[in-house]
């Protein structure tokens, strides 16, 4: 106690006592405690990496939280980032993250560089992905239907971990029959679906968290459970509700933003006014707080507010990447703090740089340099023409950037170059059994072939010959019926199964799919696909206008009617993840690729190609490649109607 207080002399005994006895049970490791932080007192100044035991950490967590101001959270050695620091490598505490890169190896399936999961038969390692993709892995749930990985199994048969703490049972808000748990306010059965459900209250008008109620007379917790002694008036604003700290979570959340964003002198920049003003202002002040509470957001604000760090998309760029980082820089752009940018070209432009910049041979990152900047990145800019890149092109660059490294190492391990190796060569790295990623390289090798790199090189490119899975025309129009008229499911699946059953769209193209792109002024309503805009018919032009007029993100930022999108995504200012809606058509037994393959394929029948691409907003190559494969013959369409209007002249 005497080196805490020391180290900290603003703490009082009565609060390091506190730590100490909610950090340790047994007098046993109090004494280590003991001897750990006399012996170096350091550690709770910042080196705590280098504690010898774990609760050296919980300790200084304890006393961090109950107001310590010059013991610091120890940062993790390799990341620099202020994180829970729960592995032990080299003698140092590491975070989960570089743990993980640590032990990563290429996977035996997919090759990609991860962590593994488990191991095969052989021993081989399995990244996470593929030990959940293994169809050994994959059993039917017998509570939900859906087949994923079981996580244990009772009497009646196989359960997955998202039916684990759940029974099923009537939801006492919506009606269905699902698997549900008991609601802390009411004590009914609710499924999981009301459990995260916000609307307006029918009784106070107040956007909430659903508590009790129907889905038609929704109730926040507030009007579910009156009970005075509950609810309290808060001091600072006069509103009721559960205090935080003697306040509402409103004026909470105005405290604690106030502390964060003043700088030395206590006042908040002028950049940050926006910012803080939109935080405090916000529906969902629990959820604010809640993400106030991350280490990585506080410090990286801290920094921002006392100018430690410039407030801009360089300095950013320069801290790990994550999810945090990723989120906060879209409540910055959000909030008119940060100017707006491409951020998905922007990552794919660093992750070029810095794998590129890793290579030890210099004729290798000369050619990496020319392939990835000059080739990759030149053709995406050119082929967006502006419009912000996806995810998808991001990985695929990224494929392909891959497989060009793992074909030059195979080269360099046998003393050969691109420059310098033969059709032999390459034939033998196509006959080995490791390699992955062939599609990807022989885009590499075509274009050194084309760049005079070795001429004499020569690699077939890979032909499209049609869908690999089965086409089951019944099986669309019964999905299309459901959506049209199961009014229990949300709109915005409903609107995207639909656009994907019946206008054969790519989930991609769907979730960035903007307000502007539908016109609904005139008694029809139009979207905008490709050049020519589509009618839609009812019922689905209803569906767009209740989507148009209800939708709303996950963020807790912004107004919903504001958004650009038609599907806004968790982050303010941005439309959601192409991965997130294709689980959501998954969850309601769409495949998307089957299912816009059986689409195609089906219109492809129905309509020339040239009417197909300015329909759809495909390439006039991929609409004919279409309509030879469905046999449908439009290539006499021309002449036809030419000769059809010649006779109606003639007579």
């Amino acid at each position: 106690m005497e080196v805490i207080n020391a180290v900290d002399p603003g703490l009082t005994a009565d609060a390091i006592s506190a730590a100490i006895t909610a950090t340790v049970a047994r007098p046993a490791d109090l004494q280590k405690l003991a001897w750990a932080i006399e012996a170096v007192p350091e550690l709770l100044t910042g080196d705590g990496a280098k504690a010898p035991f774990p609760m050296v950490l919980r300790l200084i967590d304890a006393l961090c939280d109950a107001g310590a101001t010059r013991i610091q959270r120890p940062a993790c050695p390799r990341c620099h980032r202020v994180v829970t620091l729960s592995k032990k490598r080299d003698g140092l505490r590491i975070c989960r993250n570089c743990c993980a890169r640590a032990h990563a190896v290429p996977c035996a399936r997919c090759g990609a560089v991860r962590e593994p999961a488990t191991r095969d038969a052989q021993g081989a390692p399995l990244c996470p992905n593929c030990l959940v993709r293994d169809p050994i892995n994959l059993e039917q749930c017998v509570r939900c239907g859906r087949r994923q990985r079981v996580n244990t199994r009772a009497r009646e048969g196989p359960i997955c971990a998202t039916c684990i703490p759940a029974t099923i049972a009537t939801c006492s808000m919506c009606g269905r029959t699902a698997p549900c748990t008991v609601s802390k306010t009411t004590g009914q059965p609710w499924c999981r679906a009301c459990a995260r459900c916000w609307a307006e209250c029918s009784r106070c008008g107040e956007w909430a968290a659903v508590r009790a109620g129907t889905r038609e007379a929704p109730l926040c917790a507030g009007c579910a459970v009156p009970d005075p002694d509950f609810w309290k008036a808060c001091p600072t604003c006069g509103a009721s509700g559960r205090l935080i700290a003697g306040v509402c979570r409103r004026c909470h959340l105005h405290e604690q933003l106030s502390e964060l964003l003043a700088d030395v002198s206590g006042e908040i920049r002028p950049e940050l006014r926006a910012l803080h003003e939109t935080l405090a202002g916000v529906d969902r002040p629990a959820t604010v707080v809640k993400w106030l509470k991350r280490a990585t957001v506080r410090s990286i604000l801290a920094d921002l507010a006392t100018g430690r760090r410039p407030l801009s998309h360089d300095a950013l760029d320069d801290l790990p990447p994550g999810k945090p980082v990723e989120h906060l820089r879209s409540v910055l752009v959000a909030t008119n703090a940060l100017p707006a940018r491409d951020e998905q070209l922007a990552r794919i432009e660093r992750w070029v740089t810095q794998t590129v910049n890793e290579r030890s041979d210099l004729e290798d990152k000369q050619v990496l340099h020319r392939y990835a900047v000059w080739h990759l990145l030149r053709r995406l800019r050119q082929r967006n023409r502006g419009v912000e890149a996806t995810y998808g092109q991001l990985d695929v660059v990224r494929q392909q950037v891959r497989a060009a490294i793992g074909l030059l190492d195979w080269l360099r391990a046998r003393g050969l170059t691109l420059a310098t190796c033969g059709q032999g060569d390459l034939d033998a790295w196509l006959a080995s059994a490791d390699v992955s990623r062939r599609a990807e390289t022989g885009h590499f090798v075509r274009w050194a072939i084309s760049q005079r790199l070795n001429a004499s090189l020569q690699f077939a490119a890979t032909r499209w010959t049609g869908p690999s899975g089965p086409l089951d025309q019944e099986e669309r129009w019964r999905q299309a019926r459901r959506l049209l008229h199961d009014d229990t499911l949300d709109a915005g699946d409903r609107v995207a199964g639909l656009l994907l059953l019946l206008y054969a769209q790519q989930v991609s193209t769907i979730s960035r799919l903007a307000i502007d792109d539908i016109d609904t002024s005139d008694d029809a309503v139009t979207l905008r696909l490709g050049s020519v805009p589509v009618v839609l018919p009812e019922p689905l032009a209803a569906l767009i206008r209740e989507l148009v007029a209800t939708r709303r993100g996950h963020s807790a930022l912004g107004d919903h009617a504001t958004s650009p999108w038609l599907f806004p995504g968790g982050q303010p200012g941005r439309p959601l993840s192409a991965d997130r809606l294709g689980e959501r058509l998954r969850l309601l037994g769409i495949s998307p690729a089957q299912a816009r393959s059986t689409a195609l394929f089906q219109l492809a029948t129905e309509l020339p190609a040239a009417i197909l691409a300015r329909m759809l907003g495909i390439h006039i190559k991929v609409a004919v490649a279409w309509q030879q494969l469905s046999a449908g013959d439009w290539t006499g369409y021309a002449a036809d109607v030419s000769r059809r209007s010649h006779h109606r002249e003639n007579r």
